[in-house]
């Protein structure tokens, strides 16, 4: 074989392989949003964000490998990639992937709130304690409001006869 065809050989499928890898990277999107619902304005700014990133590394891979120049069978190498890494992983990548991130987050969660659980039960103790006290404190003011008042009404009284 040439050189030349080598090359073109290469370059295809390296197209192939951006396109694969597209779709594995946008993938990891779906999973994310999968995980973690949010609006449309998000994803609208998630896939701005995706696309240009895109359009910025084959732009790249066109420059370093075909000297910039826009080839139709690195767009049907690309588009193959894309095609054949849906037809084959991922519905089931998505699925397991964001089931099993899911699991490993309930697990963390959970193991957290076992540690937590000793936290928990001392600060609703201490609740309590700051509770009772302040019920103790709010009827101790009252008492002594109300023998101020005593207080005030006896002094106004021995004034008043003087």
């Amino acid at each position: 074989m040439s050189q030349e065809i080598i090359q073109e050989v290469t370059f295809f499928l390296h197209s192939v392989i951006m396109g694969l890898l597209i779709t594995f990277v946008y993938d990891w999107i779906r999973v994310f949003r999968k995980l973690i619902r949010h609006g449309s304005f998000l994803t609208s700014a998630e896939d701005f964000l995706f696309w240009l990133a895109c359009g910025i590394a084959v732009f790249y891979m066109l420059y370093k490998e075909n000297n910039g120049v826009l080839r139709w069978f690195a767009v049907v190498g690309a588009s193959l990639g894309m095609l054949l890494y849906k037809t084959v992983i991922r519905d089931l990548f998505v699925r397991v992937m964001s089931t099993c991130i899911y699991k490993i987050l309930w697990f963390l969660f959970r193991i957290i709130q076992i540690v937590l659980k000793p936290v928990k039960w001392l600060f609703l103790k201490g609740k309590r304690f700051v509770q009772s006290v302040a019920k103790k404190l709010k009827k101790c003011q009252e008492f002594v409001k109300k023998r101020l008042t005593v207080c005030i009404k006896t002094l106004k009284m021995v004034l008043c006869k003087r």
